[in-house]
């Protein structure tokens, strides 16, 4: 196969992807999906130790589909993005259900006050310690599943 052969290829992939958020259903039993492999299962960890009066952040939500799967009242749900298409998404998905959402971008402080959550997750997105600890409660707990180096 030539590059041009590829490229085209490439292009009509991408014109049928229709990606939104973190959503890549359209990839199912196309290609790897990392997680499988896996001996502890993110999700579970939290969901294992959520109850109902937790107040939580996702960082880097995306699209807001992991968190939303998780049932967690939204009232007690905040979350953060930066990628500007998926910033909008989450503007017209979670703010109408009543999730705090907030822009932000990667390096900067956390938009939240200190002592804030019970717990923070974090899928994937980059994360500064020190903010994670400042804006978890004293005894809050950071889940974070990250992948490559």
């Amino acid at each position: 196969m030539n590059i041009h052969e590829m490229k085209k290829i490439w292009l009509e992939e991408e014109k049928s992807a229709q990606i939104h958020g973190w959503d890549f259903s359209h990839l199912d039993g196309r290609f790897y999906t990392g997680d499988d492999d896996l001996d502890w299962d993110y999700r579970q960890l939290i969901l294992d130790r959520l109850t109902d009066d937790m107040r939580i952040l996702d960082i880097d939500t995306g699209g807001g589909e992991f968190l939303l799967s998780l049932g967690h009242s939204y009232s007690m749900t905040a979350a953060t993005e930066g990628f500007p298409p998926n910033v909008q998404l989450c503007r017209e998905k979670l703010l109408p259900l009543g999730i705090d959402f907030r822009q932000w971008r990667e390096g900067t402080a956390l938009p939240f006050e200190s002592d804030r959550f019970d717990m923070v997750i974090d899928r994937h997105g980059s994360y500064d310690a020190a903010e994670i600890k400042r804006v978890l409660k004293k005894g809050g707990i950071f889940i974070t599943q990250q992948v490559g180096g």
